[in-house]
């Protein structure tokens, strides 16, 4: 077995232990879209918190070691990615579907890294046998592993949401596709693979339901004390006035979708309206290029960025 099979083989039986081991601690399986900034949102104070939004917290802290001519000339190239549609202007759309790009680079730079290990024969595609191949391959050889684990059944469950992220069903993956395998969250096609992965990792009696004593158990465990934690308390009562709707005593597969998967107040439109609000000097509801770098300090920083003279400028405006 080579170094790079130990890893994954290792990386594997780590996996196993975190999932068969009870969490003594809250495990949250509520997927939320991340706050655009730790900054507070003040443009009376400074626009750090719309920089963050903008292009996301590590790449606005590169726009603050740049000139404001530096800054505007990167901001201008950005601009003409933004406008998908070519026709000169940025709308609160493009810039919405932006800055949720902009904030979450992190998964694209994910896909990119893990794209490299399994197109295995280059050609810009991975197909279910390549994938299959680069993760199970050392297994599939060795269908009894020392450790016991039940890596077919993770094999299978992989190539069921591989199936389900192939929209075409030619068993290959583009890169968006693979995108969908691997952060199904991220995809509204893909929410029925997560709940139907999350039931299926609560339910321990098999009966396709979520009751109250599962639910609990797969956030916390005993494990000797004699009274429950108050936050514990707490998500019983949570079960019983929110989760169950329908007060049966569990959750089905709409009730764990609710859960897990909530309608969460859009924070990249309420971005995307805010700064074509401050940049729209005609009013016409959409941004020029013009607009945008006029109002550059609004949108990324510089060295010239201080409280001060962006003060100064945001007046000016």
């Amino acid at each position: 077995m080579n170094v790079a099979i130990r890893q994954a083989a290792l990386f594997l039986s780590l996996w196993a232990l975190c999932a068969l081991s009870k969490p003594t601690e809250k495990k949250d399986r509520v997927h939320h879209d991340p706050q655009l900034s730790d900054k507070v949102h003040d443009d009376a104070q400074n626009f750090d918190y719309d920089h963050d939004a903008f292009l996301g917290a590590d790449e606005a802290k590169t726009f603050d070691q740049l000139t404001p001519e530096e800054s505007k000339e990167r901001l201008g190239k950005i601009v003409s990615k933004i406008d998908e549609d070519k026709d000169g202007f940025v709308t609160a759309e493009e810039l919405k579907a932006w800055i949720k790009f902009a904030q979450k680079r992190w998964i694209y730079e994910d896909v990119e890294r893990q794209w490299k290990g399994h197109d295995l024969n280059e050609d810009g595609l991975i197909s279910w046998e390549e994938y299959k191949n680069a993760t199970y391959g050392y297994i599939l050889d060795d269908p009894d592993p020392d450790d016991g684990f039940n890596y077919k059944q993770m094999m299978m469950r992989d190539e069921r949401r591989f199936k389900m992220a192939d929209k075409d069903g030619d068993l290959i993956a583009t890169k968006e596709e693979f995108t969908a395998f691997l952060h199904p969250e991220e995809y509204d096609y893909m929410k029925d693979i997560v709940v139907q992965e999350t039931m299926e990792d609560i339910d321990k009696n098999g009966d396709g339901l979520i009751d109250l004593e599962e639910y609990i158990g797969d956030m916390y465990s005993h494990d000797g004390d004699a009274e429950e934690p108050e936050w514990v308390k707490t998500e019983r009562e949570q079960f019983v006035e929110f989760r169950d709707k329908n007060r049966d005593g569990k959750m089905d597969k709409e009730e764990t979708k609710d859960w897990i998967l909530p309608s969460d107040y859009d924070h990249a439109e309420a971005e995307a309206r805010h700064l074509v609000y401050e940049s729209d000097q005609n009013k016409d509801g959409k941004l020029t290029k013009e607009e945008i770098v006029d109002k550059y300090d609004l949108f990324v920083g510089s060295q010239a960025t201080d409280f001060g003279e962006a003060l100064v400028r945001h007046d000016e405006f």
